[in-house]
């Protein structure tokens, strides 16, 4: 009879079952390893977690301005009247949602992106499609602050 797999056999110490160290190929003391590096710090397996980051950043503001864009038509058809200036706001916001996800190299991008999803919450009070809209986009935009809180620390 064979035993559960990740049950500890009696000769074993929770070191040999979970590998406790560096694993196969990595070498002990180098930063970043399991067996070095700072106390209480989570690898996050990503090669480059910056550029992992800015990508989620830009990609989520790119979803945002194509969403933005395309919203143009249904909002008129199903919300009523989407007035002049309320328009000019989406594609004004569609227009630096675009900008902002080439800009996420830039130290400030995240703080102007939360910024334009203030802004999109407020153009609200031109049509209450653009607030559920800005409702919808404020949650991706704080759960991505969130991963890049976890993964950058």
């Amino acid at each position: 009879m064979s035993e559960p797999t990740g049950a500890a056999r009696p000769d074993e110490t929770p070191e040999t079952i979970t590998g406790g160290g560096a694993g196969p190929g990595q070498p002990e003391g180098v930063p970043g390893t399991d067996g070095d590096g700072p106390p209480g710090q989570r690898r996050s397996g990503l090669r480059d977690p910056q550029r992992a980051v800015r990508g989620l950043g830009a990609g989520t503001l790119a979803l945002e301005a194509l969403v933005l864009l395309l919203a143009i038509q249904p909002i008129r058809v199903v919300g009523g009247d989407l007035g002049g200036p309320a328009l000019a706001a989406v594609v004004t916001l569609a227009v630096l949602a675009a900008l902002l996800a080439g800009l996420m190299r830039r130290p400030w991008a995240w703080q102007a992106g939360t910024v334009l999803q203030g802004l999109l919450l407020l153009s609200g009070l031109l049509h209450w499609a653009l607030f559920a809209l800005g409702v919808i986009f404020a949650l991706v935009w704080a759960y991505a602050l969130h991963v890049r809180r976890v993964i950058l620390g």
